[in-house]
């Protein structure tokens, strides 16, 4: 499995997260603290980067993934009741236009923590760091 070591590490600091602060926080508190967490775990750990989406080399939107792990791994994070497929599409587009190969939604629901990890088949890399852009 690619990056296995990387994404159980991502995935025990989620948990460990979640042990600390429990469900019914907003998503940008577990968002802080996965950074912290993974920081302290000696990982590179980014938030809200904007990416350019291209199309034939244009710029035709943007988006800001919740967190980017050692330039490999996105991490797209909940703190709803349950996931729904719209999410897990969510990640994969995001996947399919940093051209990243493995990404992660990680959910902090009422009943625990919730992981969908997500691997990315064709190389169709379409965006760009860009850090001014607007997310759509």
């Amino acid at each position: 499995m690619q990056y296995a070591d990387l994404t159980q590490k991502i995935i025990g600091c989620a948990y460990d997260v979640y042990n600390t602060l429990g469900a019914g926080f907003l998503e940008s508190v577990y968002e802080q603290s996965m950074l912290i967490e993974l920081r302290e775990g000696g990982l590179d750990a980014q938030s809200q980067i904007h990416l350019d989406v291209l199309y034939h080399g244009q710029p035709v939107g943007c988006f800001a993934p919740d967190i980017l792990v050692n330039d490999t791994v996105i991490v797209e994070l909940k703190a709803i009741e349950s996931l729904a497929k719209a999410h897990e599409a969510q990640l994969v587009n995001y996947l399919v236009a940093t051209g990243k190969q493995v990404g992660l939604l990680i959910n902090f629901g009422p009943e625990g923590v919730t992981v969908k990890r997500k691997v990315r088949t064709l190389p169709q890399p379409s965006s760009q760091s860009n850090p001014s852009c607007n997310p759509v």
